[in-house]
């Protein structure tokens, strides 16, 4: 059970320099730079990571190939890898709380939330696919007498994986647990803005036994580090999770070396539709109001436009502004916090600029808006509800990423639906409807990934994450997580 006086002795604790990690090696950039890691909670400069260069990236590269190529890792037996992985998982757990209070001091997620979505979560993906690696089979082909036809799964070979620093740990884990599993080598770049947590644990993988190279960390900046991987003929698959317009670019950089394949989890814009015969509109309120407002809105699923009946439209966002406001955004390290810390300056800029041009585009500003909490040093906003807002506007089209709500209302299930589709993004939806047959119809019509009915968010390992439309392409989480990291070879034998 979380204690406050267990996370108060955390709390203040010194935090050492991060180096890169390159086959079994802790080492400082090549040319020596670092960057500042500054808390969101307060401002202060809680201490400094290496910043990659091209060639720490290229090297670690190098040792990721090398490892795959003398097969220390893909030639393993299945129960060896499994035992690795279970293993790193047990070492996780052990610092469950170390970590979490790690991560929160350098992303602002509150720790309410961070305890399971960042490190309960981690675990939990280790362990899946270490009990699932050995559950992945070939096939035999439906071919005549004479001839066998046999479908192997391989592992693809190096694998670039890019994390976000929204949860680090959740989204590190979805990518390297299923490219670990099936025999691959990676190397890794965690974001410029929350690195520590996914450092550790990966240092953790080392000490669980992971081989050598199998496994390399190289931290700094995307236009550096990231760029190096898009860009080299030695990666085979880029997996990430980030925004839009990065994407793009390492599309153009597979273009431009190898065409490795891709796997893009984007932006969302996505729509939470509440019809008038919701059965609990108090409950979908308070429900729609987190799915918005947890983790300042820094969810790449999160309910950010509410897309609301007419008829219940203003008894709605009432009860739903009611619970908003009740919400206590504040120190993330506080076990009472419901909404923490915006994660770095620049995101907190960003937040506020779409509120000055959602009032300049006609939509009304039904609550919130502000700053607030800036005498703490740290980045902090109210959760804000902006009413009127039209599907040509910036705020229904464009992520935020921040605690701000784009309200809408709708006449009939034909209008909802079009509203709802209205963006470019497809990356998740929610539907609060007591009508089973409008649920499926809905489900089917709403162009998104994720459909939640009755609920939103709480989505387990068992169940794909995925986008359609510019949200992106191939899918985090369940056994098809491992479709991105294996290849498909066939042996055809004549008898």
């Amino acid at each position: 059970m979380l204690e406050q006086t267990d996370i108060d002795k955390l709390r203040d604790s010194a935090v050492k320099p991060c180096d890169l990690m390159i086959g079994d090696k802790f080492c400082d950039s090549q040319n020596g730079e670092t960057l500042d890691v500054v808390s969101p909670i307060n401002g202060s400069l809680l201490t400094t990571i290496a910043a990659g260069t091209k060639d720490d990236a290229n090297q670690a590269i190098s040792a990721a190939r090398a490892a795959f190529e003398d097969r220390r890792w893909c030639g393993q037996t299945p129960a060896a890898r499994k035992n690795v992985l279970l293993a790193w998982a047990d070492l996780i757990e052990v610092e469950a709380l170390e970590l979490t209070v790690l991560g929160v001091r350098d992303n602002g997620t509150e720790i309410s939330m961070a305890i399971k979505a960042e490190v309960g979560s981690a675990v939990n993906t280790i362990r899946y696919y270490a009990e699932a690696l050995d559950k992945v089979y070939g096939q035999i082909a439906p071919t005549d007498d004479d001839v066998l036809g046999l479908v192997h799964h391989e592992p693809v070979g190096v694998i670039g994986a890019i994390v976000p620093w929204n949860f680090p740990l959740m989204i590190g884990a979805w990518k390297l647990a299923p490219a670990l599993a099936m025999g691959n080598s990676v190397v890794l770049k965690p974001s410029e803005t929350a690195s520590l947590s996914l450092l550790r644990i990966c240092q953790l993988a080392l000490d669980a036994g992971l081989p050598e190279g199998v496994l390399n960390v190289v931290s700094g900046r995307g236009d550096i580090v990231g760029e190096a991987i898009s860009l080299s003929m030695d990666v085979d698959v880029i997996a990430f999770t980030g925004s839009g317009t990065t994407g793009r670019c390492l599309l153009e950089n597979s273009a431009r070396s190898n065409m490795k394949r891709c796997y893009l989890e984007l932006g969302g814009k996505s729509p939470n539709v509440v019809f008038e015969d919701v059965e609990n509109l108090s409950e979908a309120a308070k429900t729609s109001a987190a799915g918005i407002f947890r983790n300042s809105g820094q969810v790449c699923v999160a309910a950010s436009r509410l897309v609301v009946q007419q008829s219940i439209h203003d008894e709605f966002v009432e009860e739903l502004a009611k619970h908003a406001a009740a919400m206590k955004v504040g120190n993330p390290l506080e076990i009472t916090t419901q909404s923490g810390a915006i994660n770095n300056s620049g995101q907190l800029k960003q937040d506020l600029k779409f509120v000055e041009i959602a009032q300049a585009e006609g939509a009304n500003l039904y609550q919130g808006g502000r700053q607030i909490l800036q005498d703490t040093g740290g980045y902090y906003m109210e959760p804000t509800i902006f009413t009127n807002v039209k599907s040509e506007d910036s705020l229904a089209r464009n992520e935020v990423f921040g605690p701000v709500l784009a309200v809408s209302a709708f006449e009939d299930e034909a209008d909802a639906t079009t509203i709802a589709n209205s963006t470019d993004f497809g990356l998740a939806a929610g539907i609060w409807t007591a009508d089973l047959s409008r649920a499926h119809r809905m489900v089917r019509s709403l162009r998104a990934g994720v459909v939640h009915v009755n609920t939103y968010g709480g989505t387990d390992i068992t169940v794909p994450l995925g986008g359609v439309k510019q949200s992106g392409n191939g899918h985090d989480k369940s056994m098809h997580a491992f479709d991105k990291y294996c290849d498909l070879k066939t042996a055809w034998i004549k008898l």
